[in-house]
């Protein structure tokens, strides 16, 4: 199960940034597919919490993944996958509040949708 929803989370992450952005990297569907995961075993920890404190925990965990790959792919190997330096409050390029803003409206929308319709996962 757990193979199932790393692929799935990996594709929709992938899917999103295409959709945002017009490309993706290969990088950012393992890295969504680490993100998704991450939250799947953390579901039955996540239902017992208030879901905006779920949805900021949600959106942290996603930054800190999108910062630990980008000083890998960025910094370390200078693939340019992606640079925010030009963002307010930027991180060494690699993450700003307004990206984590927005990972923790998606990070709101979703788990309110599986933490008030649990049969939509089990």
């Amino acid at each position: 199960m757990e193979l199932i929803v790393f692929v799935l989370g990996g594709a929709f992450y992938g899917l999103t940034e295409f959709i945002y952005r017009g490309w993706t990297h290969w990088t950012m569907v393992l890295t969504g597919g680490a993100v998704v995961l991450t939250f799947y075993l953390l579901i039955p920890f996540l239902f017992n919490m208030n879901v905006i404190l779920a949805a900021l925990l949600g959106a942290l965990i996603i930054t800190a993944y999108e910062f630990s790959m980008g000083v890998i792919v960025n910094l370390w190997l200078h693939w340019d996958v992606w640079d925010y330096s030009s963002r307010p409050g930027n991180v060494l390029g690699q993450i700003c509040p307004l990206y984590t803003a927005y990972w923790f409206a998606i990070c709101l929308a979703f788990f309110s949708l599986i933490k008030y319709n649990r049969n939509i996962l089990f």
